[in-house]
């Protein structure tokens, strides 16, 4: 017998197997909103059958009004694709609590975590006004997906399980089942991200670029005028749901691209179809549009000061709340203060996978790591570049996450220079040199390069003050900025011994979350290429981990992916963080420094909350599509 729970929107757990929909909208007398064009058709028949119903109240929110423009500014032309991160709308997404609700879709039905059964809202409509249902899910899977030559890579990993693909089968017009023979905890959480693969695409536009469907002149005729050879090649550039970089393309987020406006400012108007309201019928978002400035990153601060922007968090960091506050009262703004969501502002790694012999030898050996983690004064980092608001300790997960543990943080994160030195002495490296720096087994003084990608100043920053209190245990440390690409290839080649990088992208993660960030299984990380490499290529590249913490890591999360329950994944998760706090993989040094988010006239914005990518799409998590003015 099948068991199926059922769940209401939004103050749920996902706990598999279960299915969990979208509250009623019965008797909600829905408003018009003004302003929109007079040939749209009521708001009735623009939201579906039972559109998304937002309680406002039950989130400590005030009901909003319709009007105004967010300006707000980029510091790339391709940034423009944040609105979709920004206006998070999804199949399926994490609420305010991190648990996984319905959105787009009415509902979801998961049986022996294998077998998920998606239901569209009855009477969605696309922000052209073209149905959206099973159709464009059939579309993705089996003309995009499933099509070797729009995508010769294949089914992207969360669709896969063991390699098997899955069945994928359409119920009805609003109904689509995808089946594997074993359970795929990567599907749903997948969905729910930043940049989801948006397993949907708006066919009725697309098709006209596709060879089964389109007429062949018209597309040759397009391919030509958009410089491209083939259909294959155009359909790709018209099919852009996150980037943007299309306005023709119809959308189901909140804002949507418009013709107006260039390359260094984006106008992004409001979907009359969106598929949110509020409790009292008037439809999300709130605001009109959303304006997009490209400006010099480096000038994006002091333009904010100057009042030129609504809603800004991009291109602002700790060292701009100073200048940030001295313009609070002549330009009206508020610089509130979130929380960032990463494990650790920064993140020192040593390369496991390190070429050399004797550094791999060394880097391997947890004494060594723990050495260099003792002796970090870690309050002195704090009080001296954050002036003591961030929290230190190891790159871990957050408070805010229900898997954490303080000994996670607190392992090994202690400043103990008395410690330190004899682990040190312990594993042999007695012999100094007349400057005090320890000696390494081939003889040469034991100095660590530290390499950077040039891109955060407070990174040098940090790593001088770590340079002070390493030196007081022998070892000496030396600064290397660089570039981005410069990096990840001397990770590559094996070269690159040790890093500095921002600590784990998502510090606030629940069990139903991914735990990939916590196991070799990725071949762009800094501390462990080849291990990666080596689970991403098959075994074709790379090298297979053969150290002993690495096994166990890659053990747990093959056990998370067929994992059924959420006992089990918080076991799983539990286990890998117990692992990474005992080993001292990432030398963590200060969590939840403050992100400064400026909000000028606009209400439903909080002043504290979390700013991350993975959970949270900047504003995407908070639902900027609440926020409004007050005038």
């Amino acid at each position: 017998m099948k068991h199926i729970a059922k769940l209401v929107l939004p103050a749920t757990v996902l706990a598999l197997p279960l299915l969990f929909c979208a509250g009623a909208a019965s008797a909600l007398d829905l408003r018009e909103t003004p302003g929109l064009e007079a040939d749209l058709p009521p708001i009735a028949e623009r939201v579906p059958l039972q559109p998304l119903v937002v309680d406002l109240a039950a989130k400590g929110r005030t009901v909003g009004q319709h009007g105004g423009t967010i300006n707000t500014m980029i510091g790339r032309s391709k940034d423009v694709r944040l609105i979709n991160a920004w206006g998070y709308s999804r199949l399926v997404g994490y609420d305010a609590n991190l648990k996984l609700v319905a959105d787009l879709l009415e509902a979801v039905e998961v049986e022996e975590g294998r077998i998920f059964t998606l239901h569209t809202r009855a009477g969605h409509k696309w922000s052209d006004g073209a149905p959206f249902g099973a159709e464009d899910m059939r579309y993705y899977f089996e003309d995009v997906a499933s099509n070797e030559h729009l995508n010769p890579a294949g089914l992207e990993p969360f669709m896969l399980v063991d390699g098997e693909k899955p069945t994928f089968e359409v119920l009805d017009e609003t109904t689509v089942r995808y089946t594997w023979s074993k359970p795929n905890p990567m599907f749903l959480p997948e969905l729910a991200k930043s940049r989801p693969p948006f397993i949907y695409r708006p066919a009725h536009y697309l098709k006209q670029f596709h060879e089964k469907y389109g007429d062949p002149a018209e597309i040759e005729k397009l391919a030509e005028e958009q410089k491209v050879r083939g259909w294959a090649p155009l359909h790709n550039k018209q099919d852009d749901l996150y980037g943007a970089q299309n306005p023709d393309e119809p959308s189901l987020q909140p804002w949507i691209r418009t013709a107006t406006g260039n390359d260094r400012r984006f106008v992004l108007e409001r979907n009359p179809f969106y598929h949110r309201v509020d409790s009292t019928g008037q439809q999300l978002p709130y605001v009109d549009r959303v304006i997009m400035t490209v400006v010099d990153g480096k000038l994006i601060p002091a333009k904010t000061q100057a009042g030129e922007s609504e809603l800004q968090a991009r291109n602002l960091s700790f060292a701009d709340i100073t200048v940030l506050k001295q313009g609070e009262a002549q330009q009206g703004y508020v610089t509130a203060l979130w929380s960032n969501s990463k494990g650790s502002e920064m993140s020192i790694l040593p390369n496991l996978t390190v070429k050399n012999p004797m550094w791999r030898e060394l880097l391997r050996d947890k004494r060594f790591r723990h050495a260099l983690s003792l002796g970090i004064d870690r309050q002195m980092i704090n009080r001296t570049l954050y002036f003591g608001l961030g929290k230190i300790g190891n790159d871990t997960v957050l408070p805010a996450s229900p898997l954490f543990k303080e000994e996670f943080r607190t392992k090994w994160a202690e400043y103990d220079p008395d410690k330190a030195n004899a682990l040190l002495d312990e594993i042999g490296l007695t012999e100094t040199n007349s400057a005090g720096t320890r000696m390494l087994p081939n003889g040469q003084p034991l100095e660590i390069i530290i390499e950077t990608a040039g891109e955060d100043s407070s990174q040098v920053d940090a790593l001088e003050l770590v340079s002070e209190t390493w030196r007081e245990i022998g070892v000496k440390l030396f600064i290397k900025p660089s570039q981005r690409d410069i990096l990840r290839e001397r990770a590559i080649s094996g070269d690159l011994v040790m890093s500095v990088w921002s600590g784990f992208e998502n510090g606030i993660p629940t069990s139903e979350m991914t735990p990939d960030d916590f196991a070799p299984v990725h071949g762009d990380r800094l501390n462990w290429h080849s291990w990666g490499d080596y689970y991403e290529t098959k075994g074709e590249g790379g090298e297979k981990p053969d150290w002993a913490p690495a096994e166990r890591l890659m053990e747990l999360y093959s056990e998370w992916l067929v994992s059924t329950s959420e006992e089990q994944r918080t076991s799983i998760w539990e286990e890998m963080l117990s692992i990474h706090a005992e080993e001292t993989i990432h030398i963590g040094l200060v969590s939840e420094v403050p992100q400064p988010v400026v909000i000028k006239d606009l209400k439903n914005v909080p002043l504290k909350a979390f700013y991350g990518w993975d959970p949270g799409a900047h504003f995407g998590l908070h639902r900027m599509d609440e926020f409004y003015f007050a005038k």
